[in-house]
Protein backbone atom coordinates (compact mmCIF):
# COMPACT_ATOMS: atom_id res chain seq x y z
CA UNK A 1 0.00 0.00 0.00
CA UNK A 2 2.65 1.94 0.70
CA UNK A 3 4.08 1.84 -3.05
CA UNK A 4 0.62 3.47 -3.78
CA UNK A 5 1.00 6.23 -2.10
CA UNK A 6 4.36 6.90 -3.05
CA UNK A 7 3.32 7.02 -6.77
CA UNK A 8 0.29 8.88 -6.39
CA UNK A 9 2.27 11.72 -4.64
CA UNK A 10 4.66 11.32 -6.94
CA UNK A 11 1.98 11.72 -10.02
CA UNK A 12 0.84 14.80 -8.00
CA UNK A 13 3.76 16.72 -7.97
CA UNK A 14 5.04 16.21 -11.09
CA UNK A 15 2.14 17.45 -12.36
CA UNK A 16 1.98 20.24 -10.11
CA UNK A 17 5.49 21.07 -11.51
CA UNK A 18 4.25 20.82 -14.82
CA UNK A 19 1.38 23.15 -14.05
CA UNK A 20 3.55 25.58 -12.49
CA UNK A 21 6.17 25.42 -15.66
CA UNK A 22 3.56 26.06 -18.06
CA UNK A 23 1.80 28.71 -16.55
CA UNK A 24 5.63 30.86 -15.53
CA UNK A 25 5.65 34.01 -17.52
CA UNK A 26 8.78 33.27 -19.36
CA UNK A 27 8.43 36.42 -22.12
CA UNK A 28 7.57 39.02 -19.20
CA UNK A 29 10.78 41.29 -19.98
CA UNK A 30 9.72 41.49 -23.92
CA UNK A 31 7.44 44.41 -24.40
CA UNK A 32 4.65 44.21 -27.24
CA UNK A 33 3.90 46.83 -29.31
CA UNK A 34 1.46 49.32 -27.19
CA UNK A 35 2.92 48.74 -24.04
CA UNK A 36 3.43 51.72 -21.75
CA UNK A 37 4.89 50.60 -18.67
CA UNK A 38 4.90 53.08 -15.68
CA UNK A 39 7.56 54.22 -14.09
CA UNK A 40 7.25 51.80 -10.78
CA UNK A 41 6.05 53.34 -7.57
CA UNK A 42 8.26 54.25 -4.40
CA UNK A 43 8.92 51.83 -1.38
CA UNK A 44 6.74 53.85 0.64
CA UNK A 45 3.64 53.43 -1.60
CA UNK A 46 4.25 49.65 -1.81
CA UNK A 47 4.55 49.65 2.09
CA UNK A 48 1.17 51.39 2.17
CA UNK A 49 -0.88 49.60 0.05
CA UNK A 50 0.42 46.10 0.67
CA UNK A 51 1.38 46.53 4.84
CA UNK A 52 -0.60 49.45 6.44
CA UNK A 53 -4.10 49.63 4.35
CA UNK A 54 -5.18 45.75 4.91
CA UNK A 55 -4.22 46.98 8.96
CA UNK A 56 -6.33 49.57 8.35
CA UNK A 57 -9.09 47.57 7.02
CA UNK A 58 -9.09 45.10 9.72
CA UNK A 59 -9.01 47.13 12.85
CA UNK A 60 -12.00 49.21 10.51
CA UNK A 61 -14.01 45.86 10.31
CA UNK A 62 -13.29 44.49 13.53
CA UNK A 63 -14.18 47.57 15.24
CA UNK A 64 -17.40 47.86 13.28
CA UNK A 65 -18.15 43.91 13.88
CA UNK A 66 -17.90 44.95 17.80
CA UNK A 67 -19.45 48.13 18.15
CA UNK A 68 -22.82 46.49 18.34
CA UNK A 69 -21.98 44.84 21.19
CA UNK A 70 -20.22 47.70 22.99
CA UNK A 71 -23.56 49.69 22.87
CA UNK A 72 -25.55 46.33 24.27
CA UNK A 73 -22.78 46.10 26.85
CA UNK A 74 -24.39 49.59 29.25
CA UNK A 75 -28.53 47.98 28.57
CA UNK A 76 -27.44 45.05 30.40
CA UNK A 77 -27.09 46.19 33.50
Amino acid sequence: MDKRNAMRAGAVTAAATLMMLMTSPAMALTHDDGDQPGSGISTAEVVGIYVLLPIALFLLIAGLVCLPSLKNKGKNK
